[in-house]
């Protein structure tokens, strides 16, 4: 145990987290090793690897998630805007980078030296949107809100040269969310959703990638070899549903997962629902539920606006984004690519929804009212004095 007269870092960040949402997160980083266990062994085969090849590296990526986990909760307020900086810039230069010298994936430049920094930026983003809308609420005489306005264009800008569609609507729609938030006229919230319909309009008039996507949702059109594929994949996705039924048909013994070629990665939940069955899924998403709850709740109580809007940005984003992928395996929605949340094999998502998970514990814990002082300052705003 540890006590409470205890002043260590280590002390201090236990008395001061909310255990709840700390308890939640890593069960859903324990889960996600215990799906690829029964997602990944099959794509191994096919790819001959070893068995275990996924499991393995997931573990290992389980290592350094863990540390920028707990690093990032650790972190103070003015600290988390900092760090929420760096991280933005440096994942913007690898972005632009990867543009130009990045591996070609699936027609998409998304990685670079091994890894995805677009997943990277997402967090950092939400929480200099928050600090900016959390400024602009200030006064007119703060330039918060113009920063808020030109951090969009500037980060959505270079992932639809990637393409990627799916991060640019999911960005766009939790910057809406913080807007709302941050006290908008509902004039702009009809602007705004003119611009994201006339936006996803030309997406689909204008990239062939997009179109073969929703024209295969929709069940019009014929299938081209992307669209062809997404649609073989969540078609299949169902089928493992249907095959799991409500208990599983038990760990190691599914059958519609050999013919599913992302089952470890952004159809691992069709795999939870064919050997674990709908109630696994449904414990799931109530884990997902109960961390955007929980999450909502604490910052509810918080009296620091920049907490308040960090919270709930990173929250949309993790709740979004978990919707998405379950809505997508059960044919709610188009193939988007995204990974659920700790559950997907994959390094870079894992370590940046660790960032992720660590900034929001660090904005969602217990300080002192005097620390509140500091909610003003910019993210480099200096110390001051003792």
């Amino acid at each position: 145990m540890i006590s409470r007269t205890d002043r260590s870092l280590a002390s201090e960040w236990w008395w001061t987290v909310d255990r709840w949402l700390v308890g939640a997160v890593l069960l859903l980083m324990v889960t996600g090793l215990v799906v690829s266990l029964a997602a990944s062994p099959p794509v191994a085969a096919r790819l001959h690897l070893s068995t275990f090849h996924f499991v393995h590296r997931q573990a290992l990526y389980l290592v350094p998630a863990a540390i920028a986990l707990i690093a990032t909760s650790t972190l103070d307020m003015r600290q988390t805007r900092r760090a929420a900086l760096g991280l933005y810039v440096v994942s913007l230069l690898l972005i632009v980078l990867a543009l130009k010298f990045g591996v070609e994936v699936k027609g998409s430049r998304r990685w670079i030296f091994g890894v995805q920094p677009s997943e990277f930026l997402k967090p950092a983003f939400v929480v200099l949107v928050a600090w900016a809308f959390s400024e602009g609420g200030k006064g007119r005489d703060r330039p918060g809100a113009w920063i808020a306005f030109a951090l969009l264009p500037v980060t959505i800008v270079p992932l639809l040269m990637q393409p990627d569609f799916g991060q640019t609507m999911l960005l766009s729609i939790v910057w809406a969310a913080l807007f709302f938030m941050a006290g908008l006229h509902w004039l702009w919230v009809a602007g705004i959703g003119g611009v994201g319909g006339v936006g996803v309009m030309a997406a689909y008039k204008l990239s062939p990638h997009v179109h073969e996507r929703i024209s295969q949702f929709l069940g019009g059109g014929a299938a081209t070899a992307n669209g062809g594929a997404a649609s073989f994949q969540v078609d299949t996705a169902l089928a493992s549903f249907v095959s799991g039924g409500l208990f599983g048909r038990g760990p190691g013994e599914g059958i519609v997962k050999r013919s599913l070629p992302d089952s470890h990665t952004d159809f691992a939940f069709a795999v939870v629902g064919e050997e674990f069955g709908v109630v696994a899924c449904m414990a799931i998403a109530a884990v997902f539920a109960f961390v955007v709850v929980r999450g909502l709740f604490l910052a509810s109580r918080d009296d620091d606006p920049f907490a308040r809007f960090a919270a709930a940005g990173l929250l949309t984003l993790f709740g979004l984004q978990s919707v998405i992928n379950m809505a997508v395996d059960v044919h709610l929605m188009p193939a988007k690519g995204m990974t659920l949340p700790f559950i997907s094999y994959g390094g870079s998502s894992l370590i940046s929804l660790a960032i992720e998970m660590g900034f929001l514990i660090a904005v969602t814990r217990r300080r002192p009212r005097a620390s509140l002082s500091s909610v003003g300052e910019a993210p480099f705003a200096a110390a001051p004095a003792e």
